[in-house]
């Protein structure tokens, strides 16, 4: 069989692909999905350019439009035979146009999930209203000083909230410097800045820190365990969408018969229930049971109108010197 090598973002995302996903397909064809994780889709970029080359590297959990135009420009862009996946007929409208608007001539991705970056809070320490009064800015809330985390890995996911906090829409900042001197303040205040989803569930499970923003689902997964952990999506909160992106020298065709294997309703229902993020399925076609239904984000019509997500457009010229300026505010300057 064909060995086939994936990256993820570990703890119960990649539980639920290796369970419901990549062992039955094993199963049922002889060819192997190798997984690895990473705590940022960074590092894999990194090590293929530092490589000159993809091996080893075959298809990855990607996450949204920001980061499939980042790998279509680098270089690192296939053209899917879609006559090899026929359950892309069920993938919601809204989710596959703008990919397509990128690379019009064919894709390099499935779009898989979506889910939403809003901010969780021990209902122990924190009220529904203070959290809701607050909003964003429950972040930046002094009375919490050492029990609020972060997530380190992505410069845009803190100038998103940087935005938010200075009262700028996300998507058309004009005042860069009142965005990093938010992310300053939340740093002064911080425990740590978390690095994996599966830290991010333990650092909460444990009480080491009641405040965090935070990935909707894995946020449904420790309330599902029984942890007292409350969930908002403050206004302009940050919506994004999750792809498998193919890269250039993966075997074609076993790919292709993963992806379609992944995206059968019954896989990606028991994906979705597992992960805790809604599947890319339009739920106009497909039935979903009630426990997707129930998953934060969760859009009934197949439209994600309610949800708000990175313009690429905006996002991606910035990269360069707004994730030097993370970096040198992460570092204390």
């Amino acid at each position: 069989g064909t060995e086939l090598y994936f990256e993820g973002w570990g703890g119960v995302v990649s539980e639920a692909l290796r369970e419901y996903a990549f062992d039955p397909y094993q199963e049922a064809t002889g060819n192997t999905v190798v997984d690895a994780t990473f705590g940022g889709e960074n590092e894999v970029l990194t090590k293929i350019k530092a490589a000159g080359n993809t091996d080893g590297h075959n298809f990855l959990h990607s996450s949204g439009i920001t980061w499939y135009k980042r790998w279509v420009d680098n270089g690192y862009a296939v053209q899917l035979n879609l006559d090899n996946i026929p359950n892309m007929a069920n993938v919601m409208t809204t989710m596959i146009e703008p990919f397509r608007a990128i690379t019009p001539d064919g894709l390099s991705a499935v779009p898989y999930d979506y889910g939403t970056t809003g901010i969780a809070y021990n209902t122990k320490y924190v009220s529904e209203e203070k959290a809701k009064e607050l909003g964003a800015d429950l972040l930046l809330d002094p009375e919490l000083k050492g029990k609020i985390g972060a997530w380190g890995g992505d410069w845009a996911n803190r100038a998103w909230y940087g935005a938010l906090q200075s009262g700028q829409d996300p998507n058309n900042i004009q005042d860069w410097d009142a965005v990093w001197d938010k992310a300053r303040e939340n740093r002064d205040l911080l425990l740590k800045y978390w690095s994996s989803g599966a830290e991010l569930m333990d650092l909460l499970a444990k009480e080491e820190i009641y405040v965090t923003e935070a990935w909707s689902g894995r946020v449904a997964a420790l309330q599902a365990q029984g942890h007292p952990i409350g969930y908002m999506d403050p206004p302009n909160g940050l919506a994004w969408m999750e792809t498998m992106y193919v890269l250039p020298g993966t075997p074609m065709e076993p790919a292709e018969a993963l992806l379609n294997f992944m995206l059968a309703p019954e896989t990606a229902i028991a994906v979705a229930a597992g992960q805790k993020y809604p599947s890319s399925l339009d739920p106009t076609k497909v039935e979903m049971p009630e426990e997707v239904q129930n998953l934060p984000a969760y859009d009934p019509t197949g439209k994600l109108e309610g949800l708000v997500f990175r313009d690429p457009a905006f996002w991606n010229p910035q990269e360069k010197e707004q994730s030097k300026m993370w970096n040198r505010v992460q570092k204390g300057a």
